[in-house]
C-alpha cells in the first residue's frame, strides 16, 4: 500500500523481481552447499576461508569484476548480491543441520534408513527454522545491495536512489528508500510467516 500510494509501483516491482531472482539463486545455491558442507568436515573446512572472505568484503566490492565483464545492466547486480547473500545461507543451513539431535538421527538410522533418506526425512526439516532464517536472510541482504546495483545499471528503485545521491534530487531518492524499506518489510514478513 505505502509503495502505491507514494507513486514508485513499477521500479518496486522492477526491484522486486531482481531481489526474488537474487534470492532464489542464493537460496539454491547456499542450500545446496550447505548440505555439502554439513555432510563432509573437510568441505567446511575447505569452504571457510572463503565464506569468511565475502562476509567481510564491503557490498561495493562484489560489483567491480563484474562492470569490465559484462555490460551495464541489471546481471551485475544480481550476481552481486547473490554472491553477497549466499554465505550467510550456507553457514546457517549447515549449524542447522549439524544441530539436528544426534538420537533422531540414530533413530532413523537404526530402523535401516539410508545416509539420503536420513537427511532428507530427518535432518532438513528438524533444520527447517534455520533454513528459512537462512532465506530471511538472504532476502535482507539481497534488498542491501539493490542501491549498489543502481550505481551499475540495474534501473528501478536503485536507480532512483542513485540518481537522487548524485544529482542532490532528495526528495526522490527519500521515496525510493522508503518504497525499499516497505518491500523489505513485506518480504521479511511472509518469510517469517513461513517460519512460524
Amino acid at each position: 500500500v505505502v509503495i502505491g500510494v507514494i507513486g514508485v509501483w513499477d521500479p518496486a516491482m522492477d526491484t522486486a523481481s531482481q531481489v526474488l531472482v537474487a534470492t532464489a539463486l542464493a537460496v539454491l545455491f547456499g542450500i545446496a552447499i550447505g548440505i555439502w558442507a554439513a555432510e563432509s568436515p573437510r568441505v567446511e573446512r575447505l569452504l571457510r576461508p572463503l565464506l569468511d572472505t565475502l562476509q567481510t568484503l564491503p557490498q561495493l566490492v562484489y560489483i567491480i569484476p563484474f562492470i569490465y565483464l559484462m555490460p551495464v545492466s541489471r546481471i551485475p547486480g544480481i550476481i552481486a548480491s547473490v554472491l553477497y547473500a549466499v554465505p550467510v545461507v550456507i553457514r546457517l543451513v549447515t549449524n542447522g543441520l549439524r544441530g539436528v539431535p544426534p538420537a533422531a538421527v540414530e533413530a532413523a538410522s537404526s530402523f535401516g534408513a539410508s545416509r539420503a533418506q536420513v537427511l532428507a526425512k530427518v535432518k532438513v526439516p528438524l533444520a527447517r527454522d534455520s533454513i528459512m532464517l537462512g532465506v530471511n536472510q538472504a532476502i535482507i541482504l539481497v534488498l542491501a545491495v539493490v542501491v549498489i546495483g543502481g550505481l551499475v545499471g540495474s534501473g528501478a528503485l536503485g536507480d532512483l536512489i542513485a540518481r537522487g545521491l548524485q544529482r542532490n534530487e532528495f526528495g526522490e531518492g527519500v521515496v525510493a528508500s522508503i518504497a525499499i524499506l516497505a518491500l523489505g518489510i513485506a518480504l521479511d514478513r511472509v518469510t517469517q510467516g513461513q517460519r512460524a
